[in-house]
């Protein structure tokens, strides 16, 4: 799926699950109205407690911290870089999907960036109308019909499924930095990359802690939404309820359009009394 390489934005997509996993709610047990996709409500929103303090005592300061001292060049070079290495996974799940030109401009691109943009830390490739693209094996395999399982959150990772528990364990293997030695290396990695996430999403954070009453629910529809919205490209299918609903709104709206508008009745002229004379 195509995304926008603006920095307000383009983490909007790549990193919401990771917004989901960081703002959770403190409240426990189930709903009495249970969502069938969620049969461990319980166990869920507790995790989803932990990571949100996690993220209240930990992940928030060193954020902030973070992108105080950091120039905006540097973290957008931080952002582009990370964004490059993502790239390889893209690639092979564009192949998984049988994408052959969306793999070739993938290629393209991961060239480009990583030799004209000094190893992915400047985004050549947006000036040459090479789009970047959101693929993951989550993505590949609901793809491939397997559905997603129960919602799930994990500590520390956040909102996921079973499916998609698979899919970040593919997309870590197929990251390269991961096999390099010594082990110290991908694990600096992964703590700069995971802080430069939370930096980018501190504002969209307080704008959803603000915008709903149970964050837990919220972040949970959010999750699903975003994964099928991924998955079929931008273009995902109307849920049918919803569907049967707003057909029945604009069939109650043409049924209203039809009934012409009661007529108003013209006043009747009244006839001028002919003007006495003056000395009468």
């Amino acid at each position: 799926m195509k995304i926008s390489r603006h920095p307000s934005r383009a983490r909007r997509s790549l990193g919401f699950a990771l917004a989901a996993s960081l703002a959770g709610c403190a409240s426990t047990g189930t709903s009495p109205q249970s969502d069938p996709r969620d049969p461990w409500e319980g166990w869920n929103r507790e995790v989803q407690s932990f990571n949100d303090k996690l993220d209240d005592y930990m992940m928030k300061p060193v954020a902030r911290g973070y992108q105080y001292i950091t120039p905006s060049i540097v973290d957008q070079g931080v952002t582009n870089f990370f964004s490059n290495v993502d790239d390889v996974a893209v690639i092979g799940n564009d192949l998984l999907q049988f994408k052959l030109l969306q793999t070739g401009q993938d290629v393209g691109r991961l060239v480009v960036n990583t030799t004209l943009g000094l190893g992915g830390f400047v985004d050549v490739a947006k000036h040459l109308s090479m789009p970047k693209h959101n693929e993951d094996l989550d993505q590949t395999l609901g793809a491939w019909g397997i559905p997603s399982g129960p919602y799930l959150v994990l500590p520390f990772i956040g909102p996921s499924t079973p499916r998609g528990v698979v899919g970040v364990a593919g997309d870590t293997m197929s990251n390269p930095i991961n096999w390099i030695n010594p082990v110290g290396i991908p694990w600096g990695s992964g703590v700069l990359k995971t802080t430069d996430m939370r930096a980018d999403l501190l504002s969209a954070t307080k704008i959803m802690d603000e915008a709903s009453v149970d964050r837990y629910e919220f972040m949970r529809n959010a999750y699903f939404q975003q994964r099928k919205y991924l998955i079929y490209d931008g273009n995902p299918p109307m849920d049918e309820d919803l569907e049967k609903e707003m057909d029945l709104e604009l069939e109650g709206l043409d049924s209203g359009g039809s009934t012409p508008p009661p007529s108003v009745a013209a006043p009747m002229p009244t006839e001028q009394q002919p003007a006495e004379t003056a000395g009468k």
